[in-house]
């Protein structure tokens, strides 16, 4: 996928804007004429993406202060799949990086990278590839990966608004709740948590967050200083 000539844009999303700043450089030296913003939460990121102008690829820093784990990559691509979404992290651990390729990450660059391999990782994903640092050995698929690989394909058919009724579902909310937070009616949440348990094919909303709840992957960063 190479940039086009029109001014292809990108996201950054990290909460330190030295980082950010260093990413911006990196772009800038991958393509001059590219345009950048940046987003210092998930949340602010998914107001930009709502933006009518797209996105042609997104960084995402897999520590931020209003998700844990891989939640952000995961809300990323289940609003916006066709968005390219490349991992910068300081997290290098094996199995973070073949979690994260199971869940769809274009690529995933170390932070201790030079901006020179920034750049050139960057040019890599734009072309199509999948980045990946090359003292990187790819972990055999276990049957919990195959799993939660498979929760993500079934999470990727819900609606943003379903997506939002499943986080405050995971936040312990009642359906009056949510209809409170939505300003929709209490009849509108339940066919919403109805289509929800369809499309994840569980049997209870107790399910469906016990079954996304894993999805969060606090093992794999257990142990992780400033995670």
């Amino acid at each position: 996928m190479t940039v086009p000539s029109d001014r292809a844009r990108f996201l950054i999303i990290d909460d330190h804007p030295l980082f950010r700043e260093a990413l911006h450089s990196a772009v800038q030296m991958a393509y001059p004429e590219v345009d950048t913003v940046e987003a210092r939460s998930i949340a602010e990121a998914i107001d930009l993406l709502a933006d009518a102008k797209p996105f042609d690829l997104a960084l995402l820093d897999l520590s931020m202060p209003d998700v844990h784990g891989f939640d952000g990559l995961l809300q990323l691509r289940t609003r916006y799949p066709r968005l390219p979404v490349v991992i910068v992290s300081g997290y290098e651990e094996p199995r973070i990086i073949s979690e994260a390729l199971s869940y769809g990450a274009a690529g995933f660059i170390p932070k201790s990278a030079r901006k020179s391999d920034l750049a050139a990782a960057i040019r890599s994903v734009m072309d199509g590839a999948i980045y990946v640092p090359e003292t990187y050995e790819g972990q055999p698929a276990d049957a919990d990966s195959i799993d939660r690989a498979d929760m993500v394909q079934r999470l990727s058919k819900l609606t943003p608004q379903q997506l939002r009724v499943l986080q405050m579902l995971r936040q312990g909310l009642l359906n009056k709740q949510i209809a409170y937070e939505l300003q929709v009616g209490e009849t509108t949440v339940k066919a919403h948590v109805s289509e929800i348990l369809r499309k994840l094919n569980v049997y209870s909303r107790t399910q469906a967050v016990i079954e996304v709840s894993k999805l969060d992957n606090a093992e794999l960063f257990r142990d992780q200083a400033g995670f």
